[in-house]
């Protein structure tokens, strides 16, 4: 089969085009892991906590957070459809819209995010370089690449810009990388020195778990060219947990060995630290547009839920343009809080999914998804259950909305939101799905 995969819509793809198998899988969850934000996030973790402690923040949350993004993937291979097409089965073909228009502008901010970092980071390098910034520039030219990696599909993308090139420079990148952080530092007073406190073990292992499963509702658009489930679920989970753990490491290490108060501050650190490290920092900016592309992409393909008879390519060019206008004219800081709010919707709807997807024998028919009831009320009404939890244990957003919440008088127990989101939803949409079976099965009165 060749490289360029046809443009496929929301129906199942055929098995003729299910070309990606366990090193493909691995190979494109491994470069969508290798990220400046993962980066800055574990830089986050202290020193608020130990090493030892964000060691085991990292480990434990890698492993939670990953077992969860390969069973998604999973399920997209298994189903062969787009994510937010896929939760037709649990929420009604109606009841996908919600989750759809959710995912789409969580996508296009985050493709925005993506822009902006890239830019920054560039800007950063080119400045110490070539002695000029001109990150409106580098916002066009990877919003360009960005765009044209969308339109290859995924099939495309794993074939022409990973395999044959990107992997091998980011590795080389990230070994250097970890050298230089590594280079004249004491592990031993780093792993014995305590932490400063103000988060705990399990608010790391939520952040952790949070960032990995931010790319559930996107999984399924890869997946469904998938061979079969057990690359999907292998090479989803072990491709992204590899990176994960070396990228928030690897950001714990750079804010202890060098000395960064703001975590923000890494890429211009880097970038200051001499040649060698500018251009790796280079290798994985360039990387990053992956982010960018798998955040174009998805939010095109969501929202052929809504607009079928919209063309892909269509939707791909219309969502690169919206993310290009915003990199350059939206103050992502205001919108920041917005993208936090709207992440605590997925981790509790995936809970929903993996139930329904489970009791209906861990296998989704043409016929579960396209000839759906227009809404599925229990379930429904356990995803917004679950978000209520998340937002109850761990209040994120919009100042207004942390105030309104905050009314209600949250526990801060400090053991995160997102296990406690899932777990509710998982067990009140299997009670909704096994009440709905015995309804119908009750002989009538």
């Amino acid at each position: 089969m060749k490289d360029d995969t046809p443009v496929w819509g929301i129906e199942p793809v055929p098995e003729r085009l299910r070309s990606l198998g366990l090193t493909d899988l691995t190979l494109l969850w491994g470069s969508l892991g290798v990220s400046l934000l993962v980066l800055v996030a574990g830089a986050l973790l202290v020193p608020a906590l130990s090493l030892r402690e964000a060691v085991v923040a990292i480990v434990v949350g890698g492993l939670l957070g990953n077992l969860m993004l390969g069973a998604a993937g999973m399920i997209g291979a298994d189903a062969g459809v787009p994510a937010m097409v896929l939760l037709r089965a649990p929420l009604g073909r109606r009841g996908s819209y919600l989750p759809t228009a959710l995912n789409v502008a969580q996508c296009l901010g985050f493709a925005v995010f993506e822009l902006i970092i890239i830019a920054t980071a560039a800007g950063a390098l080119s400045d110490e370089l070539l002695g000029f910034r001109a990150e409106w520039a580098w916002t066009l030219v990877f919003g360009g690449v960005a765009a044209a990696l969308a339109l290859l599909g995924p099939v495309g993308f794993v074939r022409r810009f990973v395999r044959r090139f990107a992997v091998w420079l980011v590795l080389a990148s990230l070994v250097y990388l970890t050298w230089w952080a590594f280079r004249n530092a004491s592990l031993a007073e780093l792993w014995s020195r305590p932490g400063e406190g103000g988060s705990s073990v399990w608010q790391g292992i939520d952040l952790v778990v949070a960032l990995t499963v931010s790319w559930i509702p996107l999984a399924a658009d890869y997946t469904r060219f998938a061979r079969d489930r057990t690359s999907a679920l292998v090479g989803t989970g072990i491709g992204y947990l590899i990176p994960t753990l070396w990228m928030f490491g690897l950001g714990v290490v750079l804010v202890l060995t060098r000395g960064l108060s703001d975590a923000a501050a890494l890429p211009a650190a880097v970038a200051a630290a001499g040649l060698a490290s500018a251009l790796a920092l280079l290798a994985i900016t360039v990387d990053e547009t992956d982010e960018a592309f798998a955040n174009v992409y998805s939010a095109s393909v969501s929202l052929q839920n809504l607009v079928p008879q919209v063309p892909q390519r269509v939707l791909v060019a219309l969502a690169s343009v919206a993310a290009i206008l915003g990199a350059l004219l939206v103050d992502l800081l205001s919108y920041a809080s917005f993208l936090y709010l709207l992440g605590s919707f997925f981790v509790p709807l995936f809970g929903v999914l993996l139930a329904d997807w489970l009791l209906s024998g861990a296998r989704y028919r043409p016929a579960d998804i396209f000839s759906a009831p227009a809404l599925r009320p229990g379930p429904l009404g356990a995803w917004l259950a679950g978000f209520a939890l998340y937002q109850w244990l761990y209040p994120t957003g919009p100042t207004w909305w942390i105030d309104l919440v905050e009314r209600t008088d949250p526990p801060g127990i400090g053991i995160g939101a997102t296990l406690p989101s899932f777990a509710l939803a998982f067990a009140l949409a299997g009670a909704a799905v096994l009440a709905t079976r015995s309804a119908r099965l009750s002989p009538s009165s």
